[in-house]
Formats: structure tokens, sequence, C-alpha cells
């Protein structure tokens, strides 16, 4: 199946360094969209029609990738399905989840503080300045929690359905629909002034289309993490709790089902933009805080989530 492959190719190779990556491709149709819908007094309708405006084209440019590949694929044997495993592999996030934070549990072993600030910035939206240890340490869980849904579980899940609809072609349409959402969200999704009317349509969608997944998602981290030997029962209480602890409606579920495995506490506020933002507590009363060992914890956790939504899609594909 095309979606393992690409499963593994990420595992192997990561993001993309020396191509065009798609998801900077929706971020330049993202700013195109923006410049030209942006201005005009009802930023909903406004936002609306550009939400449309960057799913239509980001949809349209996969098209003419495969489509430009399927021509060439009579002088090329082979280009139409190493453009497919393309457009799968770059959707997702896995190796590079680890790859961005990784070095920030290694700054804080060698107890460079300002370095491991400066790493993790490139991975977080709120400001690292003048967070300690813990709040580095508590942020970079949260990321490892929250973009395991919205970086693998949500992109497989999504995959799967466009490949039950039209197999692997299906798969890529879906996956990019689904990027195409979420870049939007992580752009122009915010509760400002600039983006609170103008942003709602896609950062709604990216609520609605994340729904199922994060859910589901949770539980294969606790299944995941009890095989790994974590508390299956704590977590379980943890996430049932816990995973409704966001503003957002999906955010906590993997940040409640990995604080109750690792049995340690998360959330409690941050800084964005200047602004502290209160949040409530995810995790047990008295758990312990978190140490830069459990950044290690948390990656082990998620490869074993990872494999394990890997099995499910073997089984399904074999079923199928």
């Amino acid at each position: 199946m095309e979606i393992l492959a690409a499963l593994f190719l990420d595992a192997l190779l990561g993001d993309p360094k020396h191509v065009p990556h798609p998801v900077a491709g929706i971020g330049t149709i993202v700013l195109f969209w923006e410049k030209r819908l942006y201005p005009g007094a009802d930023k909903r309708r406004q936002g609306l029609l550009f939400c449309a405006a960057v799913l239509t084209t980001t949809l349209a440019v996969v098209a003419g990738i495969l489509s430009c590949a399927s021509f060439l694929g009579s002088f090329i044997p082979g280009l139409y399905e190493i453009a497919v495993l393309y457009l799968l592999y770059s959707a997702l996030a896995w190796r590079s989840l680890k790859d961005h934070s990784l070095p920030v549990a290694l700054a804080l072993f060698r107890g460079e503080l300002a370095a491991a600030r400066e790493k993790l910035s490139h991975i977080v939206g709120r400001d690292t300045q003048s967070l300690d240890e813990a709040g580095i340490l508590r942020a970079v869980i949260e990321t490892i929690g929250e973009n395991f849904i919205d970086g693998v579980f949500s992109v497989l899940f999504f995959m799967a359905l466009g490949y039950a609809w039209g197999e692997a072609a299906g798969a890529v349409f879906a996956a990019w629909f689904f990027k195409g959402a979420s870049t939007l969200d992580s752009m122009v999704g915010y509760d400002d002034e600039r983006y609170r009317d103008f942003g709602r349509a896609g950062a709604r969608l990216d609520d609605v289309l994340n729904f199922v997944p994060a859910r589901l998602g949770g539980l294969v981290v606790l299944a995941a993490g009890g095989c790994l030997g974590y508390p299956f029962s704590r977590g379980l209480r943890v996430f049932l709790r816990d995973r409704k602890k966001h503003k957002s409606p999906n955010s906590a579920h993997g940040e409640s089902a990995f604080a109750g495995l690792l049995g340690v506490r998360l959330g409690g506020g941050a800084v964005y933009g200047g602004v502290f933002e209160e949040r409530p507590v995810i995790g047990d009363p008295g758990s312990r805080d978190v140490e830069p060992f459990d950044i290690l914890r948390a990656h082990s956790v998620l490869d074993a989530s990872v494999a394990f939504s890997a099995l499910i899609l073997y089984f399904i594909a074999v079923a199928s």
C-alpha cells in the first residue's frame, strides 16, 4: 500500500530538504489569496471566500502535478507512481517532529538554556525567550502530543478515507485537502484583530476535520503507550478527564494522552505575542514536573503510536 510506503519514507528521510516542500507551496498560495481577498469590510464573508480559494487552488495544483506526471509517465516509466508517493510522503510530519524536538532535549542535557529556547522557537507559537527549563519541556511534550494528531494521525486518517474513495490518487487529494486546511489554520487561525473574522472559516474547518481523528488518535496513543509498559489506566483516566481542557476542541486529546502515560503535568498557560494566556493544567494533581528524558520517552510513545497506526492501516488493507 502506498500509504505505508510513504510512512517508511518519512521515517527514513524526514522532511524533503533539497526539493520544494508542498507545505511551503500552500503557504505561498495562502499569501497570494490573502493579499487579494483581505481588503474590504465583511471579513467573515471574505474569509470564507479566501478559505475556498486556498483549498481549490491547492487541489488544482495537486491535480496538475499528477496530470503532468501521468502524461510524462508515457516517456518516463514510473514517474506517476513516484509523484504519488512523494505527495503522500511529504504530507507526513513524523520524522520532522522528532528532528525538531530532539535538539531541544540535547541542549537541555548540556545545560544550554538559551540554545534550547532558540530551537524551541522553531516549533511552537508561544514566546520562548523567558521560559525556564520546565516551561521549555512542557512546550515540547505538548507539541509532540498535539502534532502527532495534526501532523501524522489526521493525515493518515484522511489518506485512508481518500484511498477508499479513489485509491492512491484519492489518498493524495484527501491528504492535501486536509493539509491545506491545517496550513490555513496555522497561518490565519488566530483570535486577534486581524484574523478573528477573516481566519474564522479556516480555523473552524480545521476543527471539524480534526474532530474524529483527534479522538481516535488519543486512543491510539494510549494503546501504543500501554504496549510499551506505560500505565494505561492512568493514561486513560487523564485522557477522559482532561481531553477537553483547551480552547481548541481537539488539541488536548493528544496532550492529555501523553501527560497521563508519562505521569507529568502539562498546560498551565503560556505567553503569546507578549500576552499571557491562561490554560488549565493537564495531568493528575501531584504529578511530577517534566524532565529532559521525558522528550525521549515521548518520542518512544510517538514511534509506537505511528507503528500502531500503520498496523491498523495494514489490517484494513488486508481486510478490503
